[in-house]
């Protein structure tokens, strides 16, 4: 009996490095492509408004399957989904490397699909298993696993910048770096995901995280359809998701566009493009770090206002200055702005363990369509106004979003389990 408590919180520390280490690689595989949209556009020789086709393609792949993340997490369980959904990721984008090399759009668009939907899954289910440990401990960590999935992004973008400076091919860069990414999760869910990590996800009756509490017809509940499809007429969720949708186009529209901004609206290398997404993402990953314990000090609310406003600054910085280290500066700032947004969202949504899943989906769904609007959207703006200045009507869903920021307090349940973790500000 002596050894049941250690034994429970080594479970607890495994699962948490091993979804830090999953966020990492999620951060890696997606800005290993990011960074090298430049040298896509130029390779295939697109119109700014033909690149936002291109990128709402791999969108229209996440909002397919994301519906359904949820009852698949609960079915599978977190381990083998990260593991099936996260080899169906890569497996689309060396498609869509190979179709970038052979100059074939088509080809591109299957593999952008198919790493949409990888993608798509891949994120709700370490989400929820994130969700799953922050319960766990008793603490707000979930933008710590999101500062894990910026320091991916800046490896990413780090390599990217090396790859296009050295003039390493699309396919030979990402055929690598995938592969090396993939094996790392495979090998992070076999060594610290805990064989019962879903068991934090489908509580007990009584929301107990003992899934031998829980009676058959508790599972059956959970697993159903129309448990899954019910959160979508829940006021608090869809509002959260509102929150989410805010935070997804914000830093969206800066991993889809601000390395050709750089390159156009300052007639800058592609290295230079790419070295400019690194610095967004290294902004977004100080804040996630420090996001723990601003959320623990003054609570959600207060923190997403802070962020909200400079998100807002950063913006209208980086689409008005003249000179590239201004906006350097502005990026900086959007950065800062864009980084608990979505990790404070994925919380809110997992308030409730036992009807986390369902809701966790469809927040998510909600996140991911900024990027079936967005892309496009931002694409056809650019035609006219130049890439810079198009950025600007992001400031649009942030001003929004500064509405419905209350949707993402913590429930009274939620608050009595974590204690001082949300402090009223």
């Amino acid at each position: 009996m002596s050894t049941r408590v250690p034994r429970t919180e080594r479970t607890v520390t495994r699962a948490a490095t091993a979804v830090f280490v999953v966020f990492v690689l999620n951060g890696f595989n997606f800005a290993s492509w990011a960074s090298r949209i430049p040298a896509v556009r130029d390779d295939l020789d697109l119109t700014a408004s033909e690149v936002g086709v291109l990128l709402l393609i791999g969108a229209i792949g996440s909002l397919l399957a994301l519906p359904l993340s949820g009852l698949v997490v609960q079915r599978l369980g977190a381990r083998r989904t990260v593991a099936c959904f996260a080899t169906a990721s890569t497996a689309g984008l060396l498609v869509g490397a190979v179709g970038v090399e052979s100059g074939l759009l088509l080809v591109v668009g299957a593999g952008l699909v198919l790493f949409g939907v990888g993608t798509g899954v891949w994120d709700a289910s370490m989400n929820l298993e994130g969700a799953a440990v922050e319960q766990r401990l008793g603490r707000a960590i979930m933008p710590r696993f999101h500062a894990g999935f910026s320091v991916g992004t800046m490896a990413g973008a780090g390599v990217g910048a090396l790859a296009a400076y050295l003039h390493v091919s699309v396919l030979g860069h990402l055929g690598v770096a995938l592969v090396a990414s993939l094996l790392g999760v495979l090998w992070a869910v076999r060594a610290f995901l805990p064989a019962g990590a879903e068991a934090v996800v489908m509580p007990g009756a009584h929301g107990t995280s003992d899934t031998t509490s829980a009676t058959a017809d508790d599972v059956a509940h959970l697993t159903s359809a129309r448990h899954a499809f019910g959160a979508w007429l829940e006021p608090r969720t869809l509002l959260i998701g509102l929150v989410v949708l805010a935070a997804a186009l914000t830093e969206g529209s800066a991993n889809d566009w601000v390395g050709l901004a750089v390159v156009d609206g300052f007639d800058q290398t592609h290295a230079t493009g790419a070295l400019t997404f690194g610095l967004f993402v290294t902004a977004m990953t100080g804040m996630r770090l420090l996001g723990t314990g601003l959320l623990d000090r003054y609570g959600r609310v207060p923190v997403l206002r802070m962020c909200a406003l400079l998100s807002i600054v950063g913006l209208a910085i980086f689409g008005l200055v003249p000179t590239l280290p201004f906006a350097l500066v502005g990026v900086a700032l959007w950065g800062m702005g864009a980084a608990l947004g979505f990790p404070v969202g994925m919380s809110a949504a997992s308030d409730d363990p036992l009807r986390a899943a369902a809701r966790v989906s469809v927040v998510s769904t909600i996140g991911y369509s900024a990027f079936l609007a967005g892309p496009p959207l931002l694409g056809l703006l650019a035609q006219h106004v130049g890439y810079r200045h198009a950025l600007l009507a992001i400031v649009v869903p942030v001003v929004v979003g500064l509405f419905v920021l209350s949707a993402a307090a913590p429930l009274p349940t939620a608050a009595g389990r974590r204690g001082s973790a949300e402090r009223p500000a």
